[in-house]
């Protein structure tokens, strides 16, 4: 009898301690599944399906935000940037502006939205940045323009927020690479593009330009044909002449 205890207790002792054992593997394996889920679903873009990966992406925009709005607006409306971005050329690629509604996403500062509505244009000037949007506001009163000749949309990052066949045209113009999820969202620009309109896309070329972003953020202009064709735009053409620093894509509905 006074062995029989010990051994009890040593039996009990060995089951509780092998429990214990398999619960602490098991917590060690559903750690293991949550960081592979996690992982998967922060990973990089896929084909160029989703732009920059989270992390590129939030590289883009510190990049394009890490000087101070005033900087900005200097270095979008500077003097300088004409001999190179060339906006008059550029804006000829979509023929007759005149009495077209025309959408420039990422307008910035405005720098092509204001000379289109010169040329008789009703523009949307569509970004994502509040600042900007008041800047473009205060400009457009300045200029004594009406809503039939510029408007300014704030936009979400996913989606141009067109309505149905609103545009003739839309233009993107150094903004391109920074959309998440291209095919998904030039689907939507498609979908508010009028039968026979044009999309113009206006990126830096995949190399060491004295503007643009850092090299690893950009798409060459075969990416972005390749994207567009499955977004469903036809007729697609790539300039790359033209401008000494970026390219020019024109695809139509």
């Amino acid at each position: 009898m006074r062995f029989t205890i010990p051994l009890f207790l040593l039996a009990l002792f060995l089951g509780f301690a092998q429990c214990n054992s398999s619960q602490k593997e098991d917590n060690t394996k559903d750690s293991s599944n949550t960081n592979m889920t996690d992982s998967s679903q922060t990973s990089g873009h896929q084909n160029g399906h989703k732009g920059h990966g989270k992390e590129d992406h939030n590289q883009a925009n510190k990049h394009m935000h890490k000087r101070s709005f005033e900087d900005l607006v200097k270095s979008f409306e500077s003097e300088d940037r004409a001999k190179w971005q060339k906006p008059e050329e550029v804006l000829k690629k979509l023929g007759d502006l005149k009495g077209k509604t025309v959408m420039d996403i990422g307008s910035g500062t405005g720098y092509f939205s204001f000379k289109m509505a010169a040329q008789g244009a009703k523009v949307i000037a569509a970004d994502v940045n509040d600042k900007f949007q008041g800047y473009i506001k205060q400009r457009k009163e300045k200029e004594k323009l009406t809503d039939e000749q510029l408007v300014a949309r704030k936009v979400p990052y996913d989606s141009p927020n067109l309505e149905a066949e609103e545009a003739d045209h839309v233009i993107i113009v150094d903004t391109y690479h920074h959309v998440e999820n291209r095919v998904a969202y030039f689907k939507k620009v498609l979908a508010g593009l009028k039968r026979g309109g044009q999309l113009l896309v206006v990126d830096f070329k995949k190399e060491e330009t004295p503007h643009g972003p850092p090299l690893k953020m950009r798409l060459t202009a075969e990416e972005v044909k390749k994207e567009l064709t499955e977004a469903g735009f036809t007729n697609l053409v790539i300039d790359t002449e033209l401008l000494p620093y970026q390219y020019i894509v024109l695809g139509k509905k």
